[in-house]
């Protein structure tokens, strides 16, 4: 009677649990959704258009981007986390949507803990430059005039929180000086009144100010990254200037909701990896000046939690707010 029960017990159990098993061993299924938070037409929507044709051709099912802008990435953030824990919904996710705006406001969703983190699918490094009638040559010259004029010099970001604005926040702490922050409404405008000379500091992604560093309008002092650019070679790493260890940029990940099965995640992860090796996917990610990280999902989780820890380092000792 005992044997019975139990082997009835292990029948039931099997029964329960069959399913999830299929549903594991056979992802996916269906189309996926990935999940873009921001506008349509962007470097952002661009990057997440490249990379779900990819996935769609290792996954083998469609992969449909959505764009839901708005809330400093939070909303496109929120919907993902809330998903099932399946592996149909997936985010692209960003600096902002994990780390910035969950710091700066009240959100319904936890940056790091409320997703399962696949994998880093580029960074797109930020430069510093300075109109091109301000006669400085080095970073060394820069950091030398702005402690000469504490307060005087203002510097164009993306917009209060954006990596720019960080970026050079983090530059002012860690070079000793002390820039007015004159934030826009998106790399555009910034541009714009760069170009002009309205504005004679910029920290922006490389990819809206190549081509005016190439036409002479900008002058580029030094590249936010660990090596230098090939589009741009002649320009210094922030290292090589002579500010070790600084590093700035826009990256861009891919997650799942917490609590989605390993074996799912697992095979999202070999699909990414195989995307970037793609030659389609590396040239457009060169187009873009993307460097394209390779890391696990261990290392991926902890390059989010070594930012969001940057982050809070910077917010307590300087004091910046990250929205207006």
């Amino acid at each position: 009677m005992k044997l019975s029960t139990w082997l009835l017990a292990l029948i039931m159990c099997q029964g329960l649990s069959s399913p999830t098993l299929a549903q594991t061993n056979t992802y996916p299924t269906k189309p996926v959704v990935l999940v873009n938070p921001y506008a349509t037409g962007g470097p952002t929507d661009l990057l997440g258009r490249t990379l779900a044709k990819g996935l769609a051709e290792q996954l083998g099912q469609q992969v449909l981007v959505e764009n839901r802008a708005g809330g400093g990435a939070s909303i496109g953030a929120a919907y993902v986390a809330k998903a099932a824990p399946d592996g149909y919904t997936l985010l692209l996710g960003t600096s902002a949507a994990h780390v910035v705006t969950p710091m700066a406001t009240s959100v319904p969703y936890d940056g790091i803990k409320g997703f399962e983190f696949i994998g880093i699918v580029g960074n797109v490094p930020n430069i510093l430059t300075v109109h091109h009638s301000m006669k400085l040559d080095s970073l060394k010259d820069f950091l030398a005039l702005a402690k000469s004029q504490p307060g005087k010099l203002s510097y164009a970001s993306a917009g209060m929180g954006s990596s720019p604005h960080i970026g050079a926040e983090l530059l002012k702490y860690r070079g000793g000086i002390d820039l007015v922050h004159i934030p826009y409404r998106g790399a555009g405008p910034a541009i714009t009144d760069l170009v002009a000379g309205t504005v004679p500091v910029g920290m922006l992604n490389i990819s809206v100010v190549q081509s005016h560093i190439k036409n002479g309008s900008l002058k580029a002092l030094a590249y936010a990254s660990t090596k230098r650019s090939p589009s741009l070679p002649d320009v210094p790493t922030f290292a090589e200037a002579g500010l070790p260890n600084f590093v700035s940029g826009s990256w861009y990940s891919l997650a799942a909701p917490a609590n989605t099965p390993t074996a799912v995640l697992d095979r999202l992860a070999k699909a990414l990896a195989a995307v970037q090796a793609s030659a389609e996917f590396q040239t457009a990610a060169a187009h873009q000046n993307a460097e394209i990280y390779s890391l696990t999902r261990a290392e991926t989780l902890r390059f989010l939690q070594d930012d969001a820890k940057t982050m809070q380092d910077l917010i307590k000792t300087t004091g910046m707010k990250l929205l207006d």
